[in-house]
């Protein structure tokens, strides 16, 4: 009896540290996880704020070809109907 007792209890002490084994693998490949994760999140904001500074340089020189363009468009319609400057420095 007092064997079966005390297989009873060695069968219970393996299994509990075989449970804390897993518990500590699932706890390190948790964390594991985690850092991954913020990792990827650090990355991903350094490129959005990467892609954020040329966009907004591509933008600002698109919107100075556009005004150039449009500054051009006016010259041309005011040259056109005698109203722009190459016609007042033709007059003078």
């Amino acid at each position: 009896m007092a064997s079966a007792q005390y297989n009873a209890g060695e069968s219970h002490g393996q299994a509990q540290a075989n449970t804390e084994q897993w518990v500590d693998s699932g706890k390190s490949i948790a964390n594991s996880a985690v850092d991954k994760a913020e990792n990827a999140t650090q990355r991903a904001s350094e490129t959005a704020e990467q892609n954020k500074d040329q966009n907004s340089g591509f933008l600002q020189q698109t919107g100075e070809q556009m005004i150039h363009m449009a500054q051009g468009a006016i010259d041309g319609v005011k040259n056109t109907l005698g109203m722009g400057s190459d016609k007042k420095q033709r007059e003078n």
